[in-house]
């Protein structure tokens, strides 16, 4: 079949890859403008676009896509069979949905209904769930609302965090990305309208959310490292500056009257800290203007002690 494909990060690069390396044709890639970066402000490409540029695909970057009758007439010209979306990260509009053959598939990483929107891998983290999943679906004009072609389940270990779980759906979905375009060219693919009733909501990450409430439990605070490993980082303040703690696991001890506390600071075992339910062991700390290190490091550079206090 004829692709168009939209993306923008990395997770879509394994569903585009995936793509170039089948049987289809991705005629042309639609991603987001590049964007400045870095303390240059360099503008840089989008992954999805590098992806593309080095397969010699054909990429547009619209600002817009409302009311735009270029990239309309584009879609058009290239006469695709259908459009798949993965993470592209702005509202398609109705009518450049409705332009191919097959209309406009997208991969999502969520078992649907749950966690439509912007931040389904870290939101499902940070609320602790044991399983996940990657889903195909159709695109509505209701955010995430389609029927559902086909899902597929993932556990999620304690070991993972937003690197290793965005991994493993990314690959996950570029699968079963795949096998759908397969039965949906075969005449085969059934679609199952959601159960909007259950529907929950995985709005975008805000820089606010990484900040630690010690008097939470040590099992929230270790779900929220994880989550936003990459960003925004959980973060403290720590002497007076706020330090950022990137890993991080959960120990069972008597619950302190003092959240925040640390309790053990060992330069064998590391950074152990009071929270609202059991202990948070620091494996991992960033102080301002520094790398990240390990906490029995940080311990033996910063000369942290029992009886100091996170904020």
């Amino acid at each position: 079949m004829r692709v168009v494909f939209w993306g923008t990060p990395e997770f879509a690069v394994e569903s585009l890859r995936a793509l170039v390396d089948s049987k289809h044709e991705v005629v042309a890639v639609i991603t987001q403008p590049d964007k400045p970066k870095g303390r240059g402000q360099k503008l840089q490409p989008t992954p999805v676009k590098e992806f593309a540029l080095s397969k010699g695909i054909p990429v547009y970057q619209p600002e817009r896509l409302k009311d735009n009758g270029q990239i309309r007439d584009i879609l058009k010209n290239l006469n695709p069979d259908i459009s798949v979306v993965v993470a592209y990260g702005k509202i398609i509009p109705e009518d450049i949905i409705e332009i191919p053959k097959f209309k406009t598939i997208n991969v999502h990483a969520s078992l649907l209904p749950q966690y439509r929107g912007a931040a389904p891998i870290q939101r499902a983290l940070m609320n602790g769930e044991e399983i996940t999943g990657v889903c195909i679906m159709e695109i509505v004009k209701e955010l995430d609302a389609g029927d559902v072609y086909e899902c597929r389940e993932i556990n999620i270990e304690k070991e993972d965090d937003i690197i290793t779980l965005h991994d493993k759906l990314a690959k996950e979905g570029a699968k079963l990305l795949i096998k759908v375009l397969e039965d949906i060219e075969k005449g085969t693919a059934k679609k199952t309208p959601q159960n909007h009733s259950k529907a929950t909501y995985a709005k975008p990450i805000e820089k606010e959310e990484g900040k630690i409430d010690w008097n939470q439990s040590a099992e929230s605070i270790f779900n929220k490292v994880r989550a936003l490993k990459v960003w925004p980082k959980a973060f403290a303040i720590f002497r007076g500056e706020v330090i950022k703690i990137t890993d991080a696991d959960i120990i069972k001890c008597e619950n302190s009257n003092n959240p925040g506390e640390i309790l053990k600071a060992d330069d064998k075992v590391g950074i152990v800290v009071a929270t609202g339910k059991d202990c948070l062991l620091i494996k991992s700390i960033q102080f301002p203007n520094s790398k990240v290190i390990s906490s029995q490091d940080a311990i033996r550079g910063y000369k942290i002690k029992e009886g100091e206090k996170f904020e």
